[in-house]
């Protein structure tokens, strides 16, 4: 069964992974993550990277979340060049 945890594919790039211990802020978005990376941890259970930086496997429905504002401008960053 795969998840569908962002309604874009994002091109490959490279991300700042996080695995320190937050204040869990970025718990309560729903982050920016390549696709075919979210069908992975559907699959075999290993954690993705946001490109934000947080590490972690998905196993929440990402639409009752507001998107990670830090995702969203790296996100449009990459879109404009």
């Amino acid at each position: 069964m795969a998840m569908d945890v962002v309604n874009k594919v994002l091109p490959d790039s490279e991300t700042r992974p996080d695995v320190s211990h937050d204040d869990g802020d970025r718990e309560r978005f729903a982050h920016y993550v390549q696709k075919d990376k979210i069908t992975e941890s559907a699959i075999t259970g290993n954690p993705v990277i946001a490109l934000c930086g947080k590490v972690w496997v998905p196993n929440r429905d990402p639409k009752k979340f507001p998107v990670c504002p830090e995702c969203k401008e790296i996100y449009e960053e990459m879109m404009k060049g």
